[in-house]
C-alpha cells in the first residue's frame, strides 16, 4: 500500500508540474493590440455544415455584420448531405445579400472524416489564399476578420489559432461544458506559450492555401473522423514552427452552442478525444496520459476509501492539490475568455474526474456517433 501511495503522489507531482508550465506559457501568450492598418488580407471562409437549420441563421447574420471590405472576402458554404432545411437557408440568405460572394457546395466523401473532405471540397475553387474555418452553430464577432488582417499585416505568419467559447444559458449543465472548454483553451494558449503546440479548434482556424499545399492538406490522417484542426496544426509545427501563432484578442473570440442532452455530449469528447492517440507530438501524448491517469485516479481513489483500503486523508489531499493547480489554470483562462466573471468550479470538479474518465476510456476502444452517423475507432 506504501508503494502505490508513493506512485500516486509521484503522478500526482508529474501532473502540477505539467499544469503550472502551461500556465507560465500562459502568460508569455502577450494579447495582440491592433493599430490602424487598412484591411488588404483577402480571405475565404470555408463553412462545412449538416443539418444546421436552427444555428445557420444566426452564423449568417454575424457574417451579414462583419466589419470587413465585401471585396476581401469570399464565403464557400459546403452542406455535408444535410436532410433539413439548411441548404434553403443558405440559397435564402445568398440572395438577400448578393454584395458578398457566397458559393454553396455539397460535400464529396471520400474518406472517413466528412468535415475534412468538405474543406478539402472547397479548397480547389478557394479564390483567395488566406482560408479561415468556422462551424454552423458558431457566431463571429464584427471585427474577427478585421483583427486577424491585422495581425497578418504585422507579423510573417501562415497559421493563426484563435479561442473558442460557450455562450451559456445559465443552468450547471452548461457552465459544466464551459468549464471544460475553458481548460481546454487554457491548455492551448500554455502550450503555445511553452512552444509545444499541439491543440486548436475548426471553428477559428486560418491558414495559408500554400500551407495546405505544402502540408499536403489532410493526407495520412483523413481516416480519421475528427481533427481537421488538430492534426493539420501538429504538421505545420512540426515543419514551420515559427509560421504557427496564436492570436490573443477580445474581437477573435468565437462563440459556439453547448449541447444540451448528456448523451450528445458524451459522443462530442468521445469525438474530441479519440485522435489523441494519434497525435504526433510526444507532449500532447504525455499530457494527455497524466490527465487521464489523475482523474482515474480520483475515480477508483473513491472505491478503494468505500471499501477501506484507502486513507480519506490521501483522497482528499489529491483532490485540493488537483482542484488548486487546476483553478490557477481556469483562473487565466477566465479573464481572457470570459472577462472574469466569478467562477467556482468546486461542484464540476468533482464530477469532472467520473466524466473525463469514462470518455478517456470509451475514446480508447469504443466508436462514437455524430450527426446521425456511426464513427469507428
Amino acid at each position: 500500500m506504501e508503494l502505490i501511495t508513493i506512485a500516486l503522489y509521484l503522478i500526482l507531482l508529474l501532473y502540477v508540474l505539467l499544469i503550472l508550465q502551461l500556465v507560465v506559457g500562459f502568460k508569455k501568450v502577450k494579447t495582440f493590440e491592433r493599430t490602424n492598418l487598412s484591411p488588404k488580407t483577402a480571405f475565404t471562409l470555408i463553412v462545412p455544415f449538416r443539418n444546421e437549420a436552427k444555428n445557420l441563421p444566426k452564423l449568417l447574420a454575424s457574417f451579414s455584420k462583419l466589419n470587413y471590405p465585401h471585396e476581401l472576402l469570399e464565403i464557400i458554404m459546403v452542406d455535408d448531405f444535410s436532410t433539413d432545411s439548411s441548404e434553403r437557408i443558405c440559397i435564402r440568405w445568398r440572395m438577400n445579400h448578393d454584395t458578398l460572394d457566397t458559393t454553396l457546395l455539397e460535400n464529396l466523401r471520400l474518406s472517413n472524416s466528412p468535415k475534412k473532405d468538405a474543406i478539402a471540397r472547397a479548397m480547389p475553387i478557394a479564390k483567395h489564399d488566406w482560408i479561415i474555418t468556422t462551424d454552423a452553430d458558431c457566431i463571429v464577432n464584427k471585427n474577427w476578420l478585421l483583427t486577424f488582417d491585422n495581425y497578418i499585416q504585422n507579423n510573417q505568419v501562415e497559421m493563426i489559432v484563435g479561442a473558442v467559447i460557450y455562450n451559456v444559458k445559465n443552468n450547471w449543465f452548461h457552465h459544466f461544458q464551459q468549464l471544460d472548454l475553458l481548460s481546454l483553451q487554457g491548455t492551448t494558449i500554455g502550450s503555445f506559450g511553452i512552444g509545444k503546440p499541439f491543440m486548436c479548434n475548426g471553428a477559428n482556424f486560418a491558414y495559408t492555401k500554400k500551407l495546405f499545399r505544402e502540408l499536403d492538406g489532410f493526407n495520412g490522417n483523413d481516416q480519421i473522423a475528427s481533427g481537421d484542426d488538430v492534426f493539420l496544426l501538429q504538421k505545420a509545427v512540426a515543419k514551420f514552427a515559427d509560421k504557427v501563432h496564436y492570436l490573443k484578442h477580445k474581437d477573435v473570440i468565437v462563440k459556439t452552442k453547448p449541447e444540451n442532452d448528456l448523451f450528445q455530449l458524451f459522443m462530442q469528447r468521445i469525438r474530441w478525444a479519440s485522435k489523441t492517440t494519434s497525435y504526433q507530438s510526444g507532449y500532447a501524448k504525455l499530457l494527455a496520459v497524466v490527465v487521464l491517469l489523475i482523474n482515474l485516479i480520483l475515480v477508483v481513489g473513491c472505491w478503494l476509501l468505500v471499501i477501506g483500503w484507502l486513507d480519506w486523508k490521501i483522497i482528499i489531499q489529491l483532490f485540493l492539490i488537483k482542484y488548486v493547480v487546476d483553478y490557477v489554470l481556469l483562473y487565466k483562462s477566465n479573464q481572457y475568455l470570459l472577462k472574469g466573471k466569478w467562477l467556482l468550479p468546486l461542484g464540476s470538479s468533482f464530477v469532472y474526474p467520473f466524466f473525463s474518465s469514462f470518455v478517456g476510456l470509451f475514446s480508447l476502444f469504443g466508436s462514437f456517433s455524430w450527426k446521425g452517423r456511426r464513427f469507428k475507432k
